[in-house]
This record gives C-alpha cells, structure tokens and sequence, in this order.
C-alpha cells in the first residue's frame, strides 16, 4: 500500500467540513470514508479496512477522547489525528496520554492535515530511511526498526504507539545525548518545536511506563534546563532490512 493509496475515515459532526477533507483529500490520491458520530464511526472500522481515523474531539453521541481510548483498550493500532479546539491544550495532552499519533488544532488547513496523515502513514509503515533495517538493544530490551517491535527482557512484545516507538528511535539514535524539547518536536514531529507543546513530556512519560522506568532515571534521565537523556548502553546491528 502506498501512502497515497491509503483509506481514511474522517469523523466529524459538520457536514459541510467533512465534504471540504473528502474533496481535498481524494484529491491528494487517497481514499476517504465518512462519519459523523462515534455509533457511525465504529460501524465504518467493523466494516471496513480503514488505514489512519481523523478523529474530532467533540461529537454529538460522545467524546472522539473515550473513542480513542476505548481503541488503544481493544489494542487496535489504527494511527489516530485528533481535531481539537484551538486553544483545548488539555484536550490534546489528554490525547496523546491515551495513545493518539498526533493532534491539529481548529481551524486549520487542509493542506497540513494532509501532511500529517502523510508523515504519521510514514511512520507507521516503518518508512524511515535513518532507523530501517537496524535492531537496537539497550538494558535487555530489543527494538527493531524495521518491524518497529520492541521486546522486554523477558521475551514479550511492548505496545507502543508510532509516536511513542518514533521518540524511542530518536534516543536510540543518539544515545547518551541530551536532547531538548526543541529536538525532540523537531525530529520525531517534524515541525519546529513550541516551549508551550507538552507532547514530548506526555509521550516521555507514556514511554518510561511502558519500558517500566517510571521516571526512575534507569533508562531516561531528565535533565534540568536541558531535555532528556537515554542512560542506556544501545547496542546496534543492521539487519540490511
């Protein structure tokens, strides 16, 4: 599949905005699906292969933030963008905290959201042409690029997200460096980085819980003034993938 190829399903309540991203984006070559409700929107991922969820915050039979948590619940994977209200910053905090890939603020243009869908696709097709093909291992645990997998001491598979497994990458990239918030946004979002964008720390925090660092500092030191740390030895094969 390519990326363009790929089968959206945008669900928003506003008729007139999902008939302006189904134009647009079916003119950007991919395929679109529409819902206008959380009951619409399951119907469409039941029957259907849907390939990323453009997902509106506020909708008329619930909230798209218990739709998305009840889908990270179910371990799906389906990649997720939140629509949120401009200035909703706790909405999009509380997003990312229960496993959305990215986040736009309303209003917004089309031609941005279609560069997310874009990079988010990307990512979660392991399109990476820095990290492909490499296996990390750092403190007992293994992440494979390629795969985008990571495997605990003991031998089970960890669920991550494609941001939280892009933030991972990014440290294992450059082990040992500080990197700052800045940097973080800069290279795992690819847009520059805002002093007021809490996303690095939330998905820090998601990250160090999955990989049972709990803010301990085994693996990821927060340094003052600075950003964060990955402590670990990384150990690095190319698997020529």
């Amino acid at each position: 599949m390519t990326t363009s190829a790929a089968q959206i399903l945008v669900v928003d309540d506003d008729a007139e905005i999902r008939k302006l991203l189904a134009r647009y984006l079916e003119g950007q070559g991919f395929r679109v699906q529409l819902a206008g409700s959380c009951h619409e929107m399951r119907d469409r991922l039941s029957n259907g292969q849907i390939d990323l969820v453009v997902l509106d915050v506020m909708l008329p039979d619930g909230s798209g933030l218990e739709v998305c948590r009840d889908l990270r619940a179910q371990r799906s994977s389906v990649p997720i963008i939140l629509l949120t209200a401009l200035k909703e910053d706790v909405d999009r905090i509380v997003g990312l905290e229960i496993g959305a890939d990215d986040y736009l603020g309303k209003p917004f243009n089309p031609r941005e959201l279609s560069a997310r869908i874009r990079a988010v696709l990307r990512r979660q097709g392991g399109t990476d042409p820095v990290g492909e093909g490499k296996v990390y291992r750092f403190d007992g645990f293994t992440a494979d690029s390629h795969l985008r997998r990571v495997v605990d001491p003991q031998g089970e598979s960890i669920d991550l997200t494609g941001a939280e497994f892009d933030l991972l990458q990014t440290f294992l990239q450059r082990p040992g460096r500080v990197l700052s918030r800045d940097q973080l946004l800069d290279l795992t979002r690819g847009r520059d980085g805002n002093a007021l964008d809490r996303s690095i720390d939330v998905l820090m925090s998601r990250l160090r819980k999955k990989l049972g660092d709990g803010g301990s500092g085994q693996l990821f030191k927060t340094v003052r003034n600075g950003g964060y740390q990955l402590a670990a030895k990384v150990d690095v094969t190319d698997t020529g993938a």
